[in-house]
């Protein structure tokens, strides 16, 4: 069993990490959205089984894994943020989307890291801009919150609902 559970953690970690192994591309989009911005430490969660039920519940949406990496933001001084890796399947294939937030729980920027669907089904620039300067008041719920967008229903709702977790993870695990 132990062996079963190695396997797994080490398969998801890897798949997770495999979009973040470059690190120049999490960096940039961390550092263009935080200012003075000394250090990025890459770190993973492992969710107990209370933290998890309390994500699914506060995010309002499937949660599949209880492994996450995340980043811890930092100047010389203090802390700036965390950013959040999430992947889920959109429609057959998976998007990996980085969601950061600042020490007060506002989401600063989502940056979309992989996307295995076809382009045409990438949400544009305009709309991941309206997730931004999102505070943790704001449910994200698509057609309510956030515009649905004609052709790419799937991946909006898909990543709106993986801001949902980033932010219960958040809130629950790292503030």
């Amino acid at each position: 069993m132990h062996k079963i559970f190695m396997t797994l953690l080490f398969g998801i970690l890897l798949s997770q990490s495999s979009v973040a192994k470059n690190n120049s591309v999490v960096d940039n989009a961390i550092k263009s959205s935080f200012t003075r911005v000394n250090s990025i430490e890459p770190k993973n969660i492992i969710l107990t089984n209370k933290q998890f039920s309390q994500v699914k519940s506060r995010a309002k949406t499937a949660v599949k894994t209880k492994i996450y990496r995340y980043y811890d933001i930092k100047n010389k001084t203090k802390r700036l943020g965390y950013a959040i890796l999430i992947s889920r399947v959109m429609r057959t294939k998976k998007a990996t989307v980085l969601y950061a937030f600042d020490t007060s729980g506002t989401l600063r920027f989502t940056e979309i890291l992989a996307f295995g669907e076809p382009p045409e089904y990438i949400p544009n620039k305009t709309w991941m801009g309206q997730l931004q300067n999102r505070d943790a008041a704001t449910i994200l719920t698509i057609g309510k919150d956030m515009p649905t967008i004609s052709g790419s229903t799937l991946s909006a709702r898909a990543i709106t609902q993986s801001a949902r977790v980033a932010r219960a993870i958040y809130e629950i695990v790292l503030k």
